[in-house]
């Protein structure tokens, strides 16, 4: 099944069946806009009252054509009701307004193609009384005048449309804080209220006006071929929708008006002949996706990616860490930390198992946009729900730890790939290297192809150059690393918790760098001293030459502050120096010598022998006599 046609039925599925609290299906034919003024009017289209609306109400639900629905400045046409002032107000130019750039040699045509529109609606057989209403105000020729009597809109000396405010911000009139940044008063867009006996009924809620237009507007349309999506004989859609991601998004994903360059040339001589795409499928399966996006899309700039069943059921975005996904289901660290994240994490999926139907397929489906104008699919799966959810499942044990994101945020779990992407470049990475991190990462989750080896090198690179890195960071760091380099290496089934049997040269060297940064900060912490370790600042050079740089931290570093304990703490440096006998009693001497850089690994062996002793330190006194044993 296509992308076009799954997003088709999740349309015909879901309309007017939207789940609670989720954002609604739009109809076809109609588009979103930023309404900055409301004129309210009654019944024989006199004016009432106008009001410059606020942030939370401008979103508004508007009637379009194909041509309306992706016009430009260069391009314009008119919306059928609700507009700019320059097409719904025959005094635009009285007032001093200036037209848009492809109206220059007509200033008037923006007015006269309002005004066409919506006359020849209101007088067919899907008219409706607000739209006489509409009509009648708008043939008095004096919205303008209307609005600026009324204090809407400025005006300077001359009775003109204020081109530019000098004075202070907070002094401006309400308008310009109603109009993104750049924008005059004349570009205000305007909406329409009809207030009756009760209270003024916006048209963008009137159900039978919206139908009223998506019959007429299917009767104007005469362009008929083979659907490829429907399979029928049908009208065919002319132009495709935009704003998939925002209100203000131009890209498409289907465009074919570049007649000039090589879109289709060379192949076809119409753009009609490459494909045809029926316009009540392209509608809909447009405002599938924008409704998808909107409640469940996951965002990186241009790029968007959203999972989603055919029904609207919920299922589980690949593109998320394991706590923004399935919550705190990780145990703090202990000796059963994987076995109880991945119990709690299968009982979740099993959860989502359970709401979805066997016949339910899962799609997902990666957006970006190549150009201002043209958006591509980088990504595209259909997969049986139970085998989504398997890989998803897959995913987050094969890469959970415990990860540190900060004092109020720790958790068992696998990171997100955004995570994962400043994990391995840093917080400050540009958008293109985030969302091309992004693209690499989301088969590994969804096809379950291997992890690149670069990422987790250099995320496993920056853990152990800790130096420049705040300290929250740098925690953070150290756990996307750790999981990341457990996950490549699945197989060697690497435990969260500390591994006391595992005898490979990079685990024990990682545990030793541990152990020496917890003896000297402990040392700092009884003299009050408040800075960084030798083992943190010497950590990067000690991944590239363990042995060598083993011995400076071990004799020469360290002498000082044991000396320190010595008086001071025995019995904890008792205790550590028994359990660093330990620990070089397990390396192979060839090993223990070998001065060639660690692996990844190293830091398995660190985190988990840090974590060890962290724990301890909750209890020092029971931690010392333990050791003593």
């Amino acid at each position: 099944m296509s992308w076009l046609q799954s997003l088709f039925d999740t349309y015909v599925t879901c309309y007017g069946h939207e789940p609670d609290g989720s954002a609604r299906l739009m109809p076809i034919a109609h588009t979103t806009q930023q309404a900055h003024v409301e004129i309210v009017l009654d019944g024989q289209g006199n004016f009432r009252r106008a009001e410059i609306l606020e942030k939370e109400r401008r979103t508004t639900q508007i009637p379009c054509t194909e041509a309306s629905g992706g016009r430009s400045g260069s391009k314009p046409t008119s919306h059928p009701l609700c507009d700019k002032l320059q097409y719904v107000a025959a005094d635009f130019a009285a007032f001093g307004g200036e037209v848009t750039s492809g109206f220059l040699k007509a200033p008037g045509e923006p007015h006269r193609l309002y005004l066409d529109i919506l006359s020849d609606w209101s007088a067919s057989t899907c008219g409706h009384a607000k739209l006489d209403a509409i009509l009648r105000y708008v043939n008095k020729g004096q919205v303008v005048a209307d609005l600026v009597e009324h204090l809407v809109l400025p005006v300077d000396e001359q009775g003109k449309l204020l081109k530019e405010w000098e004075g202070t911000k907070a002094a401006a009139p309400p308008i310009y804080s109603a109009l993104p940044s750049g924008q005059l008063p004349e570009d205000a867009f305007v909406r329409w209220a009809i207030e009756g006996d009760q209270v003024a009924a916006g048209v963008w809620e009137d159900s039978a006006l919206i139908d009223a237009w998506i019959t007429y507007y299917a009767r104007t349309q005469t362009a008929r071929g083979y659907c490829f999506v429907s399979g029928q004989e049908t009208t065919l859609a002319a132009q495709h929708p935009a704003k998939l991601r925002n209100a203000a998004d131009k890209a498409k994903l289907i465009s074919a008006n570049d007649s000039t360059g090589f879109t289709y040339r060379g192949r076809f001589i119409e753009a009609e002949q490459v494909v045809g795409v029926g316009y009540e499928s392209t509608q809909k399966a447009h405002n599938a996706l924008r409704w998808l996006i909107e409640r469940q899309g996951s965002r990186n700039g241009d790029q968007v990616v959203v999972s989603w069943t055919v029904s609207g059921k919920d299922v589980p975005n690949p593109m998320t860490g394991s706590d923004d996904e399935f919550g705190d289901i990780g145990p703090s660290i202990d000796a059963s930390a994987g076995e109880g994240f991945a119990r709690r994490l299968r009982l979740a999926i099993q959860g989502y198992q359970a709401k979805l139907n066997p016949s339910d397929d899962v799609y997902v489906i990666a957006l970006d946009s190549a150009t201002p104008g043209r958006m591509s699919i980088t990504f595209f799966r259909r997969l049986q729900n139970s085998e989504y959810l398997h890989r998803i499942e897959d995913w987050h044990v094969r890469f959970c730890w415990l990860q540190n994101y900060g004092k109020d945020r720790k958790f068992v779990g696998a990171p997100s790939p955004r995570d994962i992407a400043q994990a391995a470049y840093g917080r400050r990475l540009d958008s293109k290297l985030e969302a091309a991190t992004r693209e690499r990462i989301l088969p590994c989750i969804v096809d379950q192809v291997s992890m690149p080896q670069d990422l987790a090198n250099a995320a496993c690179e920056r853990a152990a150059n800790r130096v420049g890195m705040d300290r929250w960071e740098w925690k953070k760091c150290l756990g996307i690393a750790c999981a990341l380099y457990k996950g490549i290496n699945y197989k060697r089934n690497y435990q969260m918790n500390l591994e006391t049997d595992r005898s490979s040269r990079d685990y024990l060297y990682g545990r030793l760098l541990a152990l020496a940064e917890n003896i000297e900060s402990f040392a700092l912490s009884i003299s009050d001293e408040s800075r960084e370790t030798n083992a943190a600042r010497m950590m990067h050079r000690f991944s590239k030459r363990p042995y060598s740089t083993w011995l400076i931290l071990n004799v020469q570093q360290l002498a000082p502050y044991k000396a320190r304990l010595q008086s001071k703490a025995p019995d904890f440096l008792v205790a550590r120096s028994r359990l660093m006998d330990e620990i070089h009693g397990q390396f192979a001497y060839s090993d223990f010598t070998d001065d060639s850089p660690l692996s990844g690994e190293f830091l398995l062996g660190y985190h988990c022998q840090r974590m060890e002793l962290v724990k301890k330190k909750e209890k020092p006194e029971a931690a010392i006599e333990i050791d003593k044993n």
